[in-house]
């Protein structure tokens, strides 16, 4: 229990032997129960899960009646991602009605001692959904590697244009914490299963009107000297990128459209429209030129600020919406005197 808060970690696992065992050897005592998924693995990932839940279930014992084991081992049939791994450990979060559902990789580069941070905003009844900020302190963004810190700002960006949530940045960051009832809302038998998971998530949460906390998050330990990267960033921002496209269609249509009109839906979707087919008519008079000036160019241009301020427009009225669904939090919002004990 986490002050009164029933709590699980969903551990997802692929190819992680070697490191899975020491993440669940060092779960933290207020977690009530612990999914850890292995993810289709091809090396002894799974073995080694299973020994160290034999292990650490023989000498801890959950506290609530609930929960016959403390670290529950699951196994898929075949690789889904780190999206599908997570869908799996929520949706027994959702069967078991836990409180909060808080998220450690099984690669062993989350802090755990980094988790009670990310479960206070929802403890406290100040958000649904808490995740990692790295980029609220500058010692933070200096030790994240510059190929990285490019693709996430990339990232950052479109999924606040996709989300709504125009305040919150790092959205990639794997430490989050959700709770029960956001779990309910946001669709997660259908949330995205490859990496971009996370930012697909924040789409569903807000056209459900939930509350985001960004939490401060220390870069110093996912760093260090066993970091690795399981991210193909060629491949990651097109697919993420498209799947966002997608998404900002869909959170238009069912927040403004569907659930309650706004005039930002008809902004977002006369801007994307007119800026579109503007954009498209220049590239086609730019390949047909032959060099030579384009007749009618600068009805092309006129027409792209046209819709890039029509855009603007939608932007302004979509921060506005939602501007009582973000807070910020750092390492001074909430007690962190507690102990593992106490908690």
């Amino acid at each position: 229990m986490y002050k009164d808060k029933s709590t699980a970690v969903v551990v997802p696992a692929y190819n992680e032997e070697g490191y899975v065992g020491e993440v669940i050897d060092t779960m933290p005592s207020f977690v009530d129960v612990a999914y850890v998924i292995d993810d289709g693995s091809t090396d002894g990932t799974w073995d080694e899960i299973q020994r160290h839940a034999e292990a650490f279930n023989t000498e801890h014992s959950p506290e609530s009646p609930d929960y016959d084991d403390v670290i529950v081992p699951i196994q898929h049939d075949e690789n889904r991602g780190v999206g599908g791994a997570l869908k799996t450990g929520y949706l027994h979060a959702l069967e078991d009605k836990v409180d909060i559902t808080a998220v450690l990789g099984g690669d062993g580069q989350m802090d755990p001692d980094e988790l009670a941070k990310y479960l206070d905003p929802i403890a406290e009844g100040d958000a649904d959904y808490a995740k990692g900020n790295r980029f609220m302190k500058r010692e933070d963004l200096d030790a994240m590697p510059g190929f990285r810190l490019v693709g996430n700002s990339i990232l950052s960006y479109l999924t606040k244009i996709a989300s709504g949530y125009w305040k919150t940045m790092d959205p990639q960051n794997g430490y989050t914490a959700i709770s029960y009832e956001a779990l309910k809302q946001a669709d997660i038998e259908n949330m995205y299963e490859y990496y971009g998971y996370c930012n697909d998530l924040l789409v569903k949460l807000n056209v459900e009107n939930l509350r985001v906390a960004d939490v401060a998050c220390s870069s110093t330990y996912l760093y260090d000297d066993d970091w690795k990267s399981h991210i193909d960033y060629g491949e990651y921002i097109p697919r993420v990128s498209c799947m966002l496209l997608k998404n900002y269609f869909w959170r238009v249509k069912n927040k403004y459209l569907l659930r309650d009109f706004h005039p930002l839906a008809a902004f977002y979707l006369l801007g994307t429209a007119v800026s579109g087919v503007a954009f498209m008519g220049l590239v086609a008079m730019g390949l047909t030129s032959n060099g030579d000036k384009p007749t009618g160019i600068g009805n092309w241009i006129l027409g792209l600020l046209f819709g890039v301020a029509f855009l603007l427009l939608g932007v302004v009225f979509d921060h506005g919406a939602n501007e009582t669904l973000e807070i910020q939090v750092d390492d001074e919002t909430y007690d962190t005197t507690v102990t593992n004990h106490e908690q």
